[in-house]
């Protein structure tokens, strides 16, 4: 029926749409627009907090390089006040418990179990629950340290996993479960990336013996 209308009357009629709807396309464009720019600087804030908690972790290095721990305990304390879901701090925990294993093992211990119990990064959760284990071992809280050990699914981290409970089980004395953990973690997932070598001779040179626990430790 509009070929049959006058220009006039479909000028009049684009009026008369405009009138009646033109403010509700008005206003999804603008919503639209509003949304974008909302989109975009919430990004830019991401953007900006990362780049942020980038430069404080990288401070915190040169700290730890230059043997300033109280600067980079700072630091971290920052990372973890302001920057609590991001990354860089679970990296600056990590980073601090290595350097604080000999000297405070308690404050390693600690800051491990923080990465562990907080990371949004399951890979980063479990490296901190295996260097934690490591650290309860050294201190010789061995039940403790297996507890941690119980993982349903490790992963890629299966056969560090398993070289770890040897070791904590070959200090116990418990041969026949240092054994098995050790011959498991030479198939294991992650086997690839372990030091074969150095797994084969500590199962080498398990002695044949009942399985026993030493005194001492938490066991």
């Amino acid at each position: 029926m509009d070929d049959y209308l006058s220009e006039k009357e479909q000028i009049q009629r684009i009026k008369d749409w405009w009138q009646e709807y033109g403010w509700y396309l008005l206003g999804g464009m603008a919503l639209s627009a509003i949304g974008l720019f909302a989109w975009n600087q919430y990004h830019g804030y991401e953007r900006g907090r990362a780049a942020q908690a980038s430069a404080l972790y990288q401070s915190l290095q040169q700290a730890v390089d230059n043997d300033k721990g109280d600067e980079a305990a700072g630091i971290l304390t920052q990372l973890r006040e302001d920057y609590a879901s991001s990354p860089y701090t679970d990296q600056a925990s990590l980073l601090v418990a290595r350097e604080e294993l000999i000297s405070s093992p308690d404050k390693a211990a600690a800051d491990l179990r923080y990465v562990m119990q907080n990371s949004k990064d399951r890979q980063l959760a479990l490296i901190a629950r295996l260097r934690l284990a490591r650290v309860l071992a050294y201190q010789k809280k061995y039940k403790e340290a297996l507890a941690l050990l119980d993982v349903a699914d490790p992963g890629q981290f299966a056969a560090r996993l398993q070289t770890i409970k040897g070791d904590i089980n070959a200090a116990l004395g418990n041969v026949d479960a240092a054994r098995a953990a050790y011959t498991q973690a030479l198939v294991a997932p992650g086997a690839d990336l372990l030091n074969r070598n150095l797994v084969q001779m500590k199962l080498n040179h398990l002695k044949a013996k009942p399985s026993g626990k030493k005194d001492g430790g938490d066991a």
